[in-house]
């Protein structure tokens, strides 16, 4: 005899009602990474699904042992993903309620969100208050809302630029939500960069110079966003990165630093729900980009922040206006937080250093650890120079002393003995920067015609790493063997992509093809930066 979809599953999962009226399912983990949003999955012909009146997209409760998530419901026809008497739930969402599969569930049609009322007078245009953040930033945390809320979220505070009051509420809404460390020292210090620039891994060059001079530096960083790598990405090709909270303070207090990705510490976790709707829509508003920097940072106990904002054609920032407009709003909110902000503005007209992916990028932060003849330049003067910026910190430092103290802890071997103890200390894993192990499959992007690199293209050449594989690929990437202002012949190596997939190679080359990122003209068209350093 064969049986149909919606036989009961088990005598466990009958499709009744319990003596609260609510529906009651076995609990099935559906091995699906929904990525920031909890969802469950019902079969379209389970009785419930038609008592209840449920709808695809709605939002549920699903309750049990005292624990709860909500919801977004998708409906399946397929037995295989959920039978008529199962209730699916994502990774994410069945990790939540901490049951086995089998476990009785009961689910009903979830309340709307407390903070729904907000979230649609700010779509309307409204100002907002403290609470009216507040609500939404629990709201968000929690996971009460469904994708399409938060990104009307997103898209209306985007649209309708936020005041420097409304960035400040959100900042403090962000930091009231997650967990908030204290390590009890006066002086806690942390570098950041607003990102757009590829290879720009000062941060892992940072954090062992001024930890090696003995100021506490506790860095969590995320993973990347739309770039092809973020510094969690490139520490974890030489080191664990995903930390319990209590392991990463240990450390902490013990190197004076870590290089850790945020995740685990649930240090305001809003901002990482908020980031996997920005990601995908590509937006990244002043307002936003403020409070998710400095709610992060201010979480994690700073007290001191060196914030680097890059300028340059394909930058994030654009012009020296805009920066010194994003510089002002970072100001005031920190000074409202009482964070004590320098603020610099420097080069982001090409890439830092040569690589461009985890493994690239792992590559060049060693070399200049190592006082390698290889290493880049410029990402070793750019990441003294920010490090020498936060020793100025130091009440014992004078001001201007900093790069020079900078620079003796990394040419004196002391920057690259303390970061190897940190990654000993976080969990190495096995990395020679002599031999980094790249992408099997490999082009070269060479010149056209003879002259000066004039222009790189910052988005471009990261969007050539990204279609290469880049940073799910650790391996794969570009490695630039030609920077703004070296003269090139016809013909001469531009850079070389790499990847472990044909059909990841052959995306890159098609880009390539395209555009290929650089522009080589007459040396007199080269544009020179106006910046601090």
């Amino acid at each position: 005899m064969t049986t149909s979809p919606c036989d009961p599953v088990a005598p466990a999962a009958p499709t009744a009602q319990n003596n609260t009226g609510l529906s009651r399912l076995a609990l099935k983990r559906v091995l699906i990474d929904t990525y920031h949003e909890n969802v469950a999955y019902m079969h379209r012909d389970c009785d419930i699904y038609r008592a209840e009146g449920f709808k695809a997209l709605s939002k549920v409760e699903v309750r049990t042992n005292g624990q709860s998530v909500l919801a977004t419901l998708n409906v399946v026809d397929d037995p295989a993903i959920v039978a008529c008497g199962e209730l699916g739930l994502s990774k994410a969402a069945f990790g939540q309620l901490g049951v086995p599969d089998g476990h009785t569930v009961t689910v009903s049609q979830a309340e709307p969100a407390t903070s729904i009322g907000a979230l649609h007078r700010k779509l309307a245009g409204e100002r907002l208050d403290l609470n009216d953040f507040k609500a939404i930033v629990h709201d968000i945390a929690e996971y009460n809302y469904s994708k399409i809320e938060l990104t009307a979220f997103v898209v209306a505070t985007h649209r309708d630029e936020l005041d420097r009051e409304e960035v400040y509420f959100l900042t403090q809404a962000m930091i009231d939500v997650g967990r908030k460390l204290n390590w009890h020292e006066n002086l806690v210090v942390d570098k950041h960069c607003i990102g757009g620039i590829p290879g720009n891994r000062t941060s892992m060059l940072v954090v062992p110079i001024v930890a090696a001079h003995g100021m506490l530096c506790p860095k969590t960083s995320s993973r990347a966003i739309t770039s092809p790598a973020g510094t969690a990405d490139t520490m974890e090709v030489l080191a664990k990165v995903e930390l319990p909270i209590n392991e990463l303070e240990d450390m902490v207090r013990v190197h004076r630093g870590c290089l850790a990705w945020g995740g685990t510490a649930n240090l305001s976790p809003a901002d990482d729900v908020l980031i996997s709707v920005e990601r995908p829509l590509s937006l990244d508003s002043a307002g936003q980009m403020v409070a998710s920097i400095l709610s992060k940072k201010i979480a994690a106990g700073s007290s001191h922040l060196v914030l680097d904002i890059p300028i340059g054609p394909t930058a994030k920032v654009r012009s020296m206006p805009d920066a010194q407009r994003l510089r002002r709003l970072f100001e005031y909110v920190a000074r409202r937080m009482h964070l004590s902000l320098d603020v610099v503005i420097t080069d982001g007209r090409q890439p830092i250093g040569y690589g461009i992916g985890p493994v690239l990028e792992a590559r060049d932060v060693m070399r200049v650890l190592e006082n390698d003849p290889r290493a880049p330049v410029d990402l070793r003067q750019k990441s003294l120079r920010l490090a020498g910026r936060l020793i100025e910190c130091d009440p014992d430092v004078r001001g201007g002393d900093g790069f020079a103290i900078a620079r003796d802890i990394l040419d004196s071997g002391r920057a690259l003995a303390k970061m190897n103890a940190i990654i000993s200390a976080q969990g190495s894993h096995s990395f020679n920067h002599n031999q980094p192990g790249l992408g099997q499959l490999s082009f070269e992007v060479r010149a056209s015609s003879a002259g000066t690199v004039t222009s790189i293209d910052n988005l471009q050449l990261a969007r050539i790493a990204g279609l290469a594989g880049a940073p799910k690929v650790k391996s794969a990437g570009v490695d630039l063997a030609c920077k703004l202002g070296d003269s090139v012949l016809a013909d001469a190596l531009l850079y070389r992509v790499h990847a472990n997939f044909p059909a990841d190679l052959e995306f890159a080359r098609q880009a390539t093809k395209r555009s290929t990122g650089y522009t080589i003209g007459d040396a007199t068209t080269l544009v020179h930066a106006f910046v601090e350093f």
